[in-house]
């Protein structure tokens, strides 16, 4: 695959800042070299939607950044109702995606010709 057909997915599972600071900069950074570069929020890391959505916390930059460039393709359905925060992902406009038991499906990304990397 060549550099300007290769896609990348971004699947974050961890909730902590200073991991979901990096996805943050590499999605923005594969972005600007043409290689998609998508971000699929899941796991405990959908807590940081109301949480980063904030103006004032130090993902908040990055967030709207990468948001504004639509680079956040899914929100896991299951896991953002189980730790009780649909309402911020619906309320960011984030799309909420539940392919496979309420929860985003990497093989429909494999199939699209996807490199996915977890985090």
């Amino acid at each position: 695959m060549t550099k300007e057909t290769e896609k990348i997915v971004l699947f974050a599972f961890r909730g902590d800042p200073l991991c979901f600071i990096h996805v943050l900069l590499n999605a923005l950074d594969l972005h600007e070299r043409g290689l998609a570069g998508s971000i699929v929020i899941e796991g405990e890391a959908v807590k940081l939607v109301p949480v980063m959505s904030q103006e004032g916390h130090l993902l908040n930059p990055l967030y709207r950044k990468a948001k504004g460039k639509k680079l956040i393709v899914a929100v896991c359905k299951a896991c953002s109702a189980k730790m009780e925060v649909t309402a911020a992902v619906e309320q960011e406009g984030l799309p909420l995606v539940g392919d496979i038991g309420g929860h985003p499906a990497m093989g429909k990304y494999i199939e699209e010709g996807y490199r996915i990397i977890t985090f």
